[in-house]
């Protein structure tokens, strides 16, 4: 399983950025698709989960800004930011929750991430 993220980039506080991640490869399932960040010194955090059939789950730091989303035919996730602060500049990494084939383990693949940089 491979994951292609994409759509960082610089912004100015209060703008708008949509990122989105591909996965490729082979897989027998995607369950859990979900983005997490990592600012300069800082730990790496969740940002917000979804999980196959549409289900939910934000960091309170981005809860009523950040909308995650995804598309299961191609096999994509995406995260629409808006309202961005200074506080949100960090690498923005998405992760797949995948089984590889009807009997094996579920393991968490991940991009190479994308950056995220909010000028105030």
């Amino acid at each position: 399983v491979q994951l292609q993220a994409s759509g960082g980039g610089s912004v100015q506080a209060g703008g708008s950025l949509r990122l989105s991640c591909a996965a490729s490869g082979s897989w027998f399932s995607i369950n859990d698709m979900g983005w997490y960040r990592q600012a300069p010194g800082k730990q790496r955090e969740s940002v917000a989960t979804i999980t196959k059939s549409g289900s939910t789950d934000y960091a309170d730091s981005v809860k009523g800004r950040f909308t995650i989303s995804r598309d299961n035919a191609k096999n994509t996730v995406y995260l629409q930011m808006n309202s961005l602060k200074a506080e949100d500049t960090a690498g923005y990494y998405c992760y797949a929750e995948a089984r590889t084939s009807f009997v094996g383990g579920l393991y968490d693949y991940w991009g190479q991430g994308t950056l995220v940089t909010v000028s105030s």
